[in-house]
């Protein structure tokens, strides 16, 4: 089969100490999913069903990459995650069995133009164009679930220029990583090659053009991105 346009083709990410590349389809992003981020989004972080927003494949950036600033923003922010890749399909599928639909981890951000986003909620539209842009995505490569099993506790953090900026731990998701699969298995099928974004923790801020990130969570991997000036 010949495409009838030019395209790029499949989007993927590399996996650690394969040969091998994980194709990617969907990114869907778990909104609001540490308490204190909750509060400092103005938000009751008691346990209320999870929501979810998407990004397209495309948005992924590799690691270590130097991007320009994005476009239409004055106040892009970081917002540091675990990603989750999903390696087997299902619906409705149930929270003990949830962990079987893993492929792997990595270490993801969720770049945010949080004024398009502000601007969209006080008029009650979507949020896509703040949050769907291009190379809002940048994503470390995956560890398989064999490496390093399924993390539901240790340290995620991001630093902006060497200083810690956002700082938590995996156990103080509000919906797990079992939960959050199995809630949104039941709101679409979910497909080999789907990401889910899993939540940030409190701290997120502005970046600046020239800024450094590095981000981290224990055992899955180190993730660094520099905006160019």
């Amino acid at each position: 089969m010949s495409y009838a346009i030019d395209f790029p083709g499949a989007v993927t990410l590399p996996v650690v100490e394969s040969n091998k590349t994980f194709p990617v389809g969907r990114i869907y992003c778990v909104g609001r999913n540490y308490a204190e981020h909750a509060r400092e989004m103005g938000h009751d972080p008691d346990r209320e069903p999870p929501f979810f927003f998407m990004k397209p494949a495309d948005a992924i950036v590799a690691n270590g990459a130097t991007i320009p600033y994005p476009q239409a923003t004055k106040d892009l922010h970081h917002e540091i995650e675990m990603i989750v890749a999903i390696g087997k399909g299902g619906s409705n599928i149930p929270v003990e069995k949830a962990l079987d639909h893993v492929f792997g981890y990595g270490v993801g951000l969720d770049m945010t133009r949080r004024d398009l986003q502000g601007e969209a909620k006080k008029m009650g539209r979507p949020w896509e164009m703040g949050k769907a842009f291009d190379d809002s995505a940048p994503c470390t490569a995956l560890k398989t679930v064999a490496m390093v099993g399924h993390p539901g506790k240790g340290a995620i953090w991001l630093k902006v220029n060497g200083e810690v900026k956002q700082k938590g731990d995996l156990a103080d998701l509000i919906w797990n990583i079992s939960e959050t699969i199995s809630y949104l298995s039941k709101l679409i099928t979910l497909r080999p090659g789907d990401i889910i974004m899993s939540g940030t923790p409190a701290g997120v801020g502005p970046v600046k053009a020239g800024d450094k990130l590095e981000g981290h969570v224990e055992g899955v991997g180190e993730l660094t991105l520099t905006y160019a000036k």
